[in-house]
């Protein structure tokens, strides 16, 4: 099989517009910088900017602090209960359960009496 020139060209000049467009999809993801997206807003084929309004820009803090990512949290500012603490807390919690259990009987006791009887009306004729 004979490859010609014509042939071999092609071939070529199809590998280098795929790597290109392999280039500039993988610049497209590029942080802070994106040539794909400034070469098309330079053509004029990319979106219109409109300005911000005046309530978004005097509302919005003039920098963002972000958490950078890969670094920890902070650590706590209060340090965790030992176990005893977390028993009282329980026992603490327990006993305010039965006041309310006992509160929510002594409720039910009292809304257990008879509906009262209707009052009789004289009879009129």
């Amino acid at each position: 099989m004979r490859f010609t020139t014509k042939a071999l060209l092609t071939g070529r000049a199809a590998a280098v517009g795929f790597t290109a467009l392999l280039v500039a999809n993988a610049a497209g993801c590029a942080d802070g910088s994106n040539p794909t997206r400034d070469l098309f807003a330079a053509v004029g084929a990319g979106p219109k900017t409109a300005p911000t309004p005046d309530f978004v820009a005097s509302s919005r803090p003039e920098t963002l602090d972000y958490m950078p990512v890969g670094t920890s949290q902070p650590g706590r500012s209060t340090p965790a209960r030992t176990a005893e603490e977390v028993k009282a807390a329980e026992a603490e919690l327990d006993a305010l359960r039965a006041q309310n259990e006992a509160k929510g009987a002594a409720a039910a006791e009292l809304g257990g009496t008879p509906a009262p009887k209707p009052v009789p009306l004289p009879k009129t004729r």
